[in-house]
């Protein structure tokens, strides 16, 4: 059995025609599957019109989160509750298409463990966001000690072994595709062009992008402690620098320092060095106070056409 798991929010206007295709796709595979949508705390029409498939469709699966948790929490609960051999993850959007899969699931049954879809070009994103995206990934694959791999989201399929390594893990700054590069299985790619998206608008606002980003440093990358090394060993060296130049103009030509320039220009320096070890340092203290309370990351309002 294959298993679909797509987050919905806000998706009305997209989540018939992704279960149109999908569904004439499983016709085509000929094999059983189950469709898991997760309403991530939609404020639209999603869950109604859901409901309505939902009885339509036995294949059909709901999961009714009580408030919008995010889309990696979104994820996680659809993920706890596949019940597939294969998982294929995927954005309600219809960016990720689902014709893809076919290729994606002829991949599997070849031995792969892991099948990412790998975009081939950028969507039509403004040149910051596009701009910082590139340099984000860059930073990560280069500091990682897990060997990302580029140009892939949230679509993809996965072995029911993957899965149940990805439901062991305990930890809450869930950065799934991370998370998944981090079980070591055997991947392969599948290239495709994303197109744009036709209807709504992407949940996925700046600050929600950078979260995500922050998630994914601070999880898989030891950047953010190297950085305090870095920023400290320039600040030694300029530090260093500015003390023989003063010492050699002072020798050489007799120039006379007062020792307030001395010191406004090191502790300016040695300022800006302080800050941002204070600020890596609370990011990982935010993040082991958000481990240790063990706050569920979702609740379950409500499960449709789940077996009890």
């Amino acid at each position: 059995m294959l298993s679909f798991v797509v987050p919905a929010y806000n998706e009305e206007k997209n989540v018939e025609t992704l279960y149109s295709r999908i569904k004439v796709l499983m016709e085509e595979i000929k094999e059983s599957f189950e469709l898991i949508f997760i309403n991530d705390g939609s404020t639209d029409n999603t869950l109604n019109k859901l409901k309505k498939l939902a009885q339509k469709d036995k294949h059909i699966k709901i999961i009714h989160l009580t408030r919008n948790f995010g889309h990696q929490s979104a994820l996680t609960a659809g993920l706890k509750l596949a019940q597939g051999d294969a998982v294929i993850s995927m954005d309600c959007d219809l960016q990720d298409p689902p014709e893809l899969i076919e290729e994606m699931y002829q991949k599997w049954k070849e031995g792969f463990d892991i099948v990412y879809a790998r975009r081939i070009n950028y969507r039509k994103d403004n040149f910051l966001k596009k701009l910082g995206s590139k340099i984000y990934y860059r930073i990560l694959n280069k500091f990682s000690f897990v060997d990302m791999p580029r140009n892939v989201g949230d679509f993809r399929l996965i072995d029911k072994a993957v899965l149940n390594e990805i439901n062991n893990m305990p930890e809450h700054s869930r950065y799934l595709r991370g998370m998944v590069a981090w079980t070591g299985f055997s991947h392969t790619y599948v290239d495709y062009h994303r197109p744009d998206r036709i209807e709504g608008e992407s949940a996925y606002s700046l600050s929600k992008l950078a979260r995500l980003g922050m998630d994914g440093m601070f999880n898989f990358s030891v950047l953010p402690l190297r950085l305090g090394f870095y920023l400290g060993f320039i600040t030694i060296l300029l530090g260093t620098a500015l003390l023989l130049y003063q010492i050699a103009d002072t020798l050489i030509t007799g120039a006379y320092y007062h020792l307030y320039k001395w010191l406004i220009v090191l502790l300016f320096i040695f300022m800006g060095f302080m800050f941002m070890l204070m600020w890596v340092v609370g990011e990982y203290i935010w993040r082991i106070f958000n481990e240790v309370r063990s706050r569920p990351i979702y609740i379950i309002k409500e499960k449709i056409n789940f077996e009890e």
